[in-house]
């Protein structure tokens, strides 16, 4: 029977969201990848495992993770009450709607129908009776923003989430959803974007400034750019990667780019780091950042990223030194 470890809130600095009450770990754990039904279940149990004993105590869902969608919920589920059955009340879970789901026209995006019964569908599936946070996972074009704010809204008024949140909002887009969501009396706790040293949409969008004004907290995902910030890819494209797979365009990692990434690994070496700490440092600099959502195929990536945790802090040289070697991709 799993053991947490007793000296577990010791080893994580937790960061509160925006203006609530809760508080996050500066690293949560995602299960975006390696936790779906072509994973090793034993794997994604030890995972879950070591994350908790380091004092992660917030794990990040989708109804779509898998593969096949919906399998990484019911892995979780099933770790949830083989390892967690008594643990409860010290974790945080959260979960998101909005791509594609099922067939036909109600099947993604954000109308009431859809989010409202993703919601039911996820919380079967990871055996649940309530989410600490549940997200509109994308924007929806074609669904006013008052029907899907409306949607989350009556998803804590039913008792199935505590909290609230969006996913991938521009900064207009965050401002609008905030203040739908203010006026019916459920908060927005939190947005979720693509974040890291080589995906910086949010600076040049002024998110965090918003988000800051709006009371709201911010939980980056990708902060590795997908494995692109670690030490994988200094020498070309490896067996077995991401890029080598097909899940991530190769054809973005030429000559220029690896020699980019050899040099942000000098700067993570002469900081004491590896690639992979300096890239969740980055994100973490900025107090405003609640937390940085890491994913890992096995317990030895989640101590190396805790690891980032030491050092967040960066002097204007090695800021500089970063902006003049990132490169950036929609691929990550």
């Amino acid at each position: 029977m799993y053991v947490p470890a007793p000296s577990r809130y010791g080893a994580m600095t937790y960061r509160r969201v925006g203006r609530s009450g809760l508080r996050l770990p500066a690293l949560s754990l995602g299960l975006w990848h390696n936790f779906g039904g072509d994973a090793v279940h034993e794997n994604a149990r030890a995972m879950c495992r070591t994350a908790f004993d380091l004092g992660i105590t917030h794990f990040d869902l989708a109804n779509n993770y898998g593969p096949p969608p919906g399998s990484a919920e019911e892995a979780f589920g099933r770790i949830l009450r083989t390892d967690f059955g008594g643990l409860r009340d010290e974790l945080v879970i959260s979960s998101k709607a909005g791509y594609r789901m099922w067939d036909g026209p109600y099947g993604e995006w954000g109308s009431r129908k859809y989010l409202i019964a993703s919601c039911d569908q996820s919380l079967k599936r990871t055996g649940l009776e309530y989410f600490d946070i549940f997200y509109s996972h994308r924007f929806d074009p074609d669904t006013p923003l008052e029907e899907t704010m409306g949607a989350l809204d009556a998803i804590v008024r039913a008792g199935k989430a505590l909290y609230v949140g969006i996913s991938s909002y521009t900064s207009e887009q965050t401002a609008r959803a905030a203040a739908i969501l203010r006026d019916l009396g459920t908060p927005c706790l939190i947005h979720q974007p693509r974040y890291s040293i080589l995906g910086r949409w949010t600076e040049r969008d002024g998110l965090l400034d918003r988000l800051e004004t709006e009371g709201m907290g911010c939980i980056s995902f990708s902060p590795l750019a997908q494995g692109m910030l670690s030490a994988k890819y200094l020498n070309g494209i490896p067996a077995g990667s991401r890029a080598a797979s097909g899940k991530l365009a190769a054809s973005i990692l030429n000559d220029e780019a690896i020699r980019r990434l050899r040099g942000l690994n000098e700067v993570a070496a002469a900081r004491g780091q590896s690639l992979a700490q300096m890239a969740v440092a980055y994100v973490l600099r900025d107090p405003r950042m609640t937390s940085a959502l890491v994913g890992a195929s096995r317990p030895e990536q989640i101590r190396d990223s805790v690891g980032a945790l030491a050092n967040t802090a960066f002097s204007a040289g090695e800021l500089a030194q970063i902006e003049e070697l990132a490169f950036e991709s929609e691929d990550w």
